[in-house]
């Protein structure tokens, strides 16, 4: 069936957006407080629901942070720019190492609290830390991440904190306490946790050291009022951020978020489809994206791939898995989800300027992907393996189809089109594919660390922003896990673990016993990439594009390319400096 004209979707979309929009549950000043004026409240739009809107434990499935936790509550000991690659100071002042990485020494700021009061000091870190490692009940990626790293960890004084690592690892400072992706690793206060299973305690209500408090929550919106009390404003770490409330709200999908952008009852906003947002711009000239012009989004470091399970036949074969990488159209991908608006993977890295270095040497030595699909090659190589075209056009050996189930995750559309995409790419090959909805929870909390699933549409060699080790580390077979055993940290998934993976993990080593910078590295990356690309462990597809929404009528000072103090992921623990910089829009008499 020919897919349909975008222009078409548009107009149907947005004449159903008219439709609804008597129909809002909720509006921005419906909020409970109702002293707390609409033009002192930032709404932030949260792309799930609360499943849980009592349980605060971080460490926990299924418990996520994005409803304003991290963004307000919490706090990170250090934030990565990721404009300048450096690691901005928080509730750390600094973390530094010793020549061989494995020993990082974390000072803490003085004068931190608790919003109750108590001084928040290295005995959270470390009664933190310690509950985490002795806890098997814990499985938040942060969480897991940490576990597989930590040999033991030690007071120095009242506000240091000395981690003694399994292996040396140069970007530990970044990847665990950085927020590098999404998250970091959170201290939790040790006189309100002591004596609490990690594994159950809901943590409710919740207290951190943010500027904001928890007020009160649902499944579909989250409040935090600020604290004018916060430790910041009082040491002279940051003045009092100007919002007075923020909220998280459930929008319930792109009709409703456009509808609300239009009439300024929600100031960010989640992924729009381009037209879509390009039609509510006309409405409301205050909604602005990260570029004024296309492709008008923001480049996630995240970049999308297939995930394999090496251990499932067929799909053990390197050959077989390459096949399925030469059936797979990027451009395909790009044209009917992203609308254009992002590029095809060259390698396993994000494609940001300082990932340049790493990645040219990869394209020079004939590692880059193709745009385009070459079935011919893919099939022939599918043929080689003694499969056989029945008459219903699918691929059979001894009489059992090729077929291929592909987890998609129900959490974003991005991601569930996506793999109906590859699967239609597949089925159109000869292989009987077929996609597997999974929710969030599941997705990340069994599935994938469990390694079952055949093949999964995800992002696991994020990591890498300004260098190489953070994304090729994740695949080494230092710590591979049984099936059915989580894999450390969501580290190789797919339990890659021939000749060829020791060789590439030997090397992944090496480098992550330099320092960052040194002239070796770019020659060790494509040394060890020589290795993936023999045997396609997984199989890197499209840069992710994030056309994220920003609405100037209420609040200014959004991070956009042309004022780039922070990137746009405003679900991410950063966020923290998106909210500091915004500036209430002043109004004509």
């Amino acid at each position: 069936m020919p897919e349909t004209p975008n222009w078409v979707r548009w107009i149907v979309v947005l004449a159903f957006v008219a439709a609804l929009a008597a129909l809002i549950p909720y509006r921005a000043s419906d909020a409970p407080d109702l002293q707390v004026a609409r033009a002192d409240t930032v709404v932030f739009d949260l792309d799930r629901t609360i499943r849980n809107p009592r349980n605060f434990n971080p460490f926990t499935p299924g418990v996520k942070l994005v409803h304003g936790a991290h963004q307000a509550m919490w706090e990170p000991f250090f934030i990565l720019n990721f404009a300048t690659g450096e690691l901005e100071p928080w509730l750390g002042v600094s973390i530094t190492s010793n020549d061989t990485r494995d020993i990082w020494t974390l000072t803490i700021r003085d004068g931190v609290e608790w919003s109750d009061g108590e001084t928040f000091d290295a005995d959270d870190v470390v009664f933190t830390a310690n509950m985490v490692l002795a806890s098997d009940a814990v499985s938040s990626r942060e969480a897991i991440r940490f576990k597989g790293q930590i040999k033991s960890i030690s007071k120095l004084g009242s506000l240091t904190v000395e981690f003694r690592l399994v292996k040396p690892n140069p970007i530990f400072h970044i990847e665990t306490f950085g927020v590098a992706n999404v998250s970091s690793f959170l201290a939790m206060p040790e006189h309100i946790w002591n004596g609490k299973d990690p594994g159950s305690f809901d943590f409710y209500p919740p207290i951190g050291t943010g500027p904001y408090t928890f007020a009160s929550a649902t499944t579909q919106r989250a409040i935090w009022d600020r604290n004018d009390n916060w430790w910041g404003a009082k040491s002279g770490f940051k003045k009092l951020p100007k919002p007075k409330r923020l909220i998280w709200l459930e929008t319930g999908g792109q009709e409703n978020r456009a509808q609300m952008l239009a009439r300024n009852d929600l100031d960010a906003g989640q992924q729009l489809e381009l037209g879509i947002f390009e039609a509510i711009r006309k409405r409301n000239p205050n909604v602005i994206a990260w570029y004024d012009d296309f492709p008008f989004s923001w480049t996630d470091p995240c970049p999308r791939q297939l995930e394999i399970n090496t251990t499932v036949a067929p799909w053990d074969d390197p050959e077989m898995r390459r096949a399925v990488s030469l059936i797979i159209d990027r451009q395909q991908i790009i044209d009917i989800v992203y609308e254009g608006s992002t590029v095809p993977s060259r390698t396993m890295f994000v494609q940001y300027g300082a990932m340049t270095p790493f990645i040219a040497p990869l394209v020079a030595a004939g590692f880059d992907l193709p745009v385009h699909a070459d079935a011919a090659r893919g099939k022939a190589l599918i043929e080689k393996a003694g499969f056989v075209l029945n008459s219903a056009g699918i691929y059979e050996k001894d009489g059992v189809p090729l077929s291929v189930t592909i987890l998609a995750n129900t959490a974003s559309t991005e991601y569930t089109r996506t793999v109906d995409v590859i699967v239609e790419q597949l089925r159109r090959a000869g292989i009987d594919a077929r996609a597997l909805p999974v929710e969030d929870g599941a997705f990340w909390g069994e599935k994938i660390p469990l390694g079952e699933y055949e093949m999964s549409y995800s992002w696991l060699s994020c990591g890498s922003v300004t260098e190489p080790w953070s994304s090729m580390s994740r695949h080494t077979n230092d710590d591979i896990a049984p099936i059915g055993e989580r894999a450390p940290g969501f580290n190789n998934t797919g339990r890659w673990n021939t000749e060829a993976a020791t060789r590439y993990s030997e090397i992944v080593g090496r480098i992550g016993s330099l320092p960052l910078g040194d002239p070796q590295i770019p020659g060790l990356v494509v040394e060890a990439y020589a290795h993936l690309d023999s045997e396609t462990p997984f199989i890197p597809l499209v840069q992710a594009s994030k056309l994220l929404i920003f609405n100037q009528t209420y609040w200014e000072g959004w991070p956009t390319a042309d004022n780039f103090y922070a990137h746009p992921m405003h679900w991410w623990g950063s966020a923290h400096l998106i909210i500091h910089n915004l500036r209430a829009v002043e109004k004509d008499e």
